[in-house]
């Protein structure tokens, strides 16, 4: 008979089983208040992959004595949604409670989401969407105002740990396993609990005597899982690369710099980011670094990986260790700001090209004179411009 995957064995069936998410499942923690009151509530989980999002949602289900409908929104279109709604009708009849899972909720486009609103808001259904991505972007607003968004954490180390110890115990024949090997699945899996039990559940197969932490690396196949390139976890690492460089803090800027570079980054995508950092926060407190910078992404260019690691290793170290000037940034935007404000002023006369004896005659370029430094009486900038400028300073 075939035997269901250990992630699967694993699931807890109630809030007291579940390993993580304190701020969630503890003492005074929002899904305990939720199925202490036996009222469900609509919810929009947000966690990486792996935290426990589907599992949440099956024992509020449960707690709450509703049914459980779970769907896909990946391979689940308009017709699964209605007769969702219907059967959830039906169970309204029947004084029936439906608690509607839509796992990847991000994946349904605007119109998707908008066909849960009115069943939503009426009470027919509780929606509880699950979400890898930021559900500012992903989810619609109205949608948003009619949830709750809760936040899942990536499991820590412990939580691994302690939920491969307990995985251990529901395997026939057990194998004996290093320390060193649970603590490197544990480091590997970063966080995701499917990821660290379906490793080890293969390492079970690989060998049923010992297993080491050779073992957990054939099994794995992997470096970082989790690091999506066009998801959440990029735009954080490279965030806070700018960060750390922005702070001269140059052992952070190497660290997480090295993160995106183990992760299968792609160095042209860092190196672009050097650039526009060495404009935006270094710029007039030291002209080199842009040089130093678009250099940086030519030699990324034109030799390739590995080898142009050193020049991204060399370039981050620099501009990390640089003054830092936000004088230009800061100039741009009020600049931007006023061409905005005043996009219809006229160029002043005096600053006009002449090229002709009638415009001369007019007053185009009056008083101007072709040197080196050279200030007009009446400035360059329309007079409005001139007077706000002049009101800042």
């Amino acid at each position: 008979m075939p035997q269901q995957p250990l992630a699967e064995q694993m699931r807890p069936s109630n809030l007291d089983e579940v390993i993580g998410q304190p701020h969630l499942v503890g003492e005074k923690g929002i899904l305990r208040q939720i199925v202490a009151a036996k009222h469900p509530t609509s919810l929009i989980l947000w966690g990486p992959p792996g935290t426990g999002k589907t599992t949440l949602a099956r024992i509020i289900a449960t707690e709450v004595k509703a049914e459980f409908i779970e769907l896909s929104a990946v391979t689940s279109g308009k017709k699964d949604v209605e007769r969702v709604i219907e059967h959830a009708r039906q169970n309204w009849n029947l004084n029936l409670r439906t608690i509607l899972f839509v796992d990847e909720i991000h994946r349904f486009n605007k119109a998707q989401q908008d066909a849960f609103l009115p069943h939503v808001e009426s009470g027919l259904i509780t929606l509880i969407g699950a979400t890898t991505e930021n559900p500012s972007f992903e989810v619609i607003n109205p949608l948003l105002s009619r949830t709750r968004v809760l936040v899942l954490q990536p499991l820590s180390k412990n939580d691994i740990v302690q939920i491969i110890t307990r995985a251990l115990t529901l395997i026939k024949s057990t194998p004996t396993i290093d320390d060193e090997a649970v603590e490197y699945l544990a480091r590997l899996s970063a966080g995701d609990a499917r990821s660290a039990l379906g490793t080890l559940e293969l390492a079970t197969k690989l060998e049923r005597k010992h297993i080491t932490s050779e073992t957990i690396k054939t099994a794995a196949q992997t470096k970082l899982p989790g690091y999506d390139k066009k998801g959440e976890m990029h735009y954080d690492i490279i965030s806070a690369f700018i960060k750390s460089m922005r702070g001269s803090d140059i052992d952070a800027t190497l660290y997480y710099l090295a993160r995106m570079l183990e992760a299968g980054e792609d160095p042209k995508f860092i190196a672009r980011r050097m650039i526009i950092f060495a404009s935006e926060d270094i710029g007039l407190a030291g002209n080199g670094a842009l040089s130093l910078a678009t250099t940086a992404f030519e030699a990324v260019e034109r030799i390739g990986m590995p080898e142009s690691t050193y020049v991204l290793f060399h370039v981050a170290s620099a501009l990390a260790k640089s003054k830092k000037s936000r004088a230009t940034t800061s100039a741009m935007y009020e600049s931007q700001a006023l061409a905005r404000k005043y996009s219809t002023s006229q160029v002043p006369l005096h600053v006009r090209n002449a090229p002709t004896s009638l415009m001369k005659n007019l007053g185009y370029a009056k008083d101007y004179s072709w040197q080196a430094n050279f200030k007009h009486p009446k400035g360059f900038l329309p007079e409005e411009v001139a007077r706000e400028i002049d009101q800042r300073k």
